[in-house]
């Protein structure tokens, strides 16, 4: 460990005991499961939604990122404030049940509108997640074991978008089977309807279980409440090279992998003939589990780099991957076949996924505790932003405007990643030496 590092500065007997604090992670990577499971479902479901209200590629696009996007990025920042002074495990458990209710409530949709007020819903509710749980799990572990255990949370991203493809095959496939299903107080319902209200219900009961989680003691915090807003967007303004890099550097990856994930399945559907059941199971099980293997591997690495003394070692991870992703983008649209295209995605799943938790990990080593929620906040805004609000419906633009042909999807898609790979891959590794100099500064050493 390099001397002077934050990692130097708390004795690790200070944190919790480590089966505990893994039992913690492990709840919180459960809720991260859920949010994205109710978060990406929609992706599965393009054509009988669309179908069913009448809308355009674009207009899904915007049910997928910008109706979600923007209300979980304006209102992760007020959340992330709260997190730095106020129980972060009330936060986590109100959140779960909000965006839960609203995911059953977009089931009750028979409009355009009802379901972008319901997709909105879901975005409100999710924001007061992720800053809540990396500022917990700093809390739990040492600097030296942070960036793996944060990227072992990351996994629910992966885990929760490939149980979203697989439970959401199966279930539109047992109910396109039988047609519409007539449920008590709801009446007849279409197929991709019960996939709403069956996901909004596990996960009001699934947030009970947080309430097992402990308040842990704050790190590395001189005072209580939360620091002012003014003196953390000075500290970010004072290392704005690092913040900026950084934070475009990942919402780019982000883009890219967002971009993926909304529009993969059409893909198999559209150009290889697939059948959502199909589609579900198949990409489900390429992104739970590589996406989960390369998030891990990508965490485990930086964690080793950091210990021969890279103190850039999470951008670095975040730059390699980046420029692998970008190399293997392109030939999405060039796969003969659809078994051909689930091979290739093997592996852009896994350097899609390598940079997810090494990107938080990075904020977390960098910024003093209580501005550690606020920070990830502003973090999650741009790469949401970035990644929701803009990835899903570039490919949608491209594809109607541009290619003006449903069967083009594959070749929208992999423009748009492989243009955002990258770039951010150019960003990243300009900003290690950003953040080195911004870790000497703010903690000393380094």
């Amino acid at each position: 460990m390099e001397q002077g590092s934050p990692a130097a500065s708390v004795t690790p007997a200070t944190y919790p005991a480590r089966p505990y604090a893994w039992m913690v992670v492990g709840l919180l990577t459960l809720a991260y499961v859920i949010s994205f499971i109710d978060r990406q479902i929609l992706s599965l479901l393009v054509g009988p939604v669309r179908a069913d209200l009448g809308i355009s590629d674009t207009q899904m696009s915007l049910l997928m990122g910008f109706s979600f996007a923007l209300f979980y990025t304006v209102c992760g920042i007020p959340l992330g404030r709260l997190a730095d002074s106020w129980s972060r495990r009330w936060i986590v458990t109100i959140g779960v049940m909000f965006w839960s209710a609203a995911t059953a409530a977009c089931g009750l949709a028979q409009h355009y509108w009802h379901l972008f007020l319901g997709r909105i819903g879901v975005g409100i509710g999710e924001a007061a997640l992720s800053p809540s749980a990396y500022s917990l799990i700093a809390d739990y572990f040492p600097p030296e074991r942070r960036a793996t255990a944060i990227s072992v949370y990351g996994m629910g991203i992966f885990i929760g978008a490939g149980l979203a493809y697989i439970l959401g095959g199966l279930i539109v496939g047992l109910a396109a089977a039988h047609g519409e299903v007539v449920l008590p107080l709801v009446g007849a319902t279409r197929p991709w309807q019960v996939v709403f209200f069956v996901l909004g219900g596990i996960g009001l009961v699934f947030a009970w279980g947080l309430l097992l989680i402990r308040e842990p003691v704050r790190h590395g915090t001189l005072g209580h409440g939360a620091i002012p807003l003014r003196e953390v967007l000075a500290t970010l303004l004072q290392h704005r090279r690092t913040v900026l890099l950084h934070n475009f550097g990942f919402a780019l990856i982000a883009l890219a992998s967002y971009s993926a994930n909304a529009w993969m399945p059409s893909v198999w559907q559209r150009v290889h003939g697939w059948p959502i059941r199909d589609v579900g199971l198949i990409y489900g099980s390429v992104v739970a589990v590589f996406g989960a293997i390369g998030i891990v591997f990508g965490g485990w690495l930086a964690d080793r780099w950091k210990a021969r003394g890279m103190s850039d070692a999470t951008l670095r991870v975040g730059a390699i991957a980046a420029g692998c992703g970008a190399l293997l983008a392109i030939s999405v649209a060039l796969m003969p076949s659809g078994t051909a295209l689930a091979w290739m995605v093997v592996p852009l799943t896994f350097f899609f996924s390598m940079p997810f938790g090494v990107s938080a990990s990075a904020i977390q080593d960098l910024m003093p505790n209580r501005m550690r929620g606020q920070t990830s906040a502003i973090y999650l805004f741009v790469v949401n932003l970035v990644g929701l609000g803009i990835g899903p419906t570039a490919v949608a633009l491209l594809t109607d405007y541009v290619f003006a042909d449903d069967r083009m999807v594959g070749w929208s898609l992999g423009i748009v990643m492989a243009v955002a790979q990258g770039l951010a891959c150019v960003l990243l590794w300009r900003g290690c030496a950003h953040y080195r100099h911004s870790l000497r500064q703010i903690h000393g050493g380094g």
